[in-house]
């Protein structure tokens, strides 16, 4: 039996919802990387990277392999790129909105 088109959504989303796996994807838009290039960039302990790489590659968001003795990981398609862009602008507008509602409370204030 399938699961409905909006359930995974839902999952694909939940599994996103992590600041680790958010910048892993960030970091990993301008092309593979290694393993060791992402934990100088994120400030996390090996085993919490490793697992979030795990999350992130059994959702079939990024791709691993090997390079010799390194293991680099790379977006498993360049619409996830896409995505974090599009959240940006989202994220971008939304805190736009807020201020320019926030400036107008205050002015109501005065």
């Amino acid at each position: 039996m399938s699961v409905p088109l909006y359930q995974a959504k839902a999952e694909m989303f939940r599994t996103l919802g992590h600041p680790v796996r958010i910048r892993v994807l960030e970091l990993l838009q301008n092309g593979p990387r290694p393993v060791r290039y992402l934990l100088a960039e994120i400030d996390v302990e090996a085993s919490n990277l490793s697992q979030q790489l795990a999350v992130l590659r059994r959702a079939g968001i990024v791709t691993s392999y090997r390079d010799g003795s390194l293991v680099l990981y790379a977006l498993s398609t360049p619409q996830v790129a896409e995505l974090l862009a599009v959240s940006r602008s989202i994220l971008g507008s939304l805190l736009t909105d807020r201020d320019g509602l926030l400036a107008e409370l205050q002015a109501q204030r005065d």
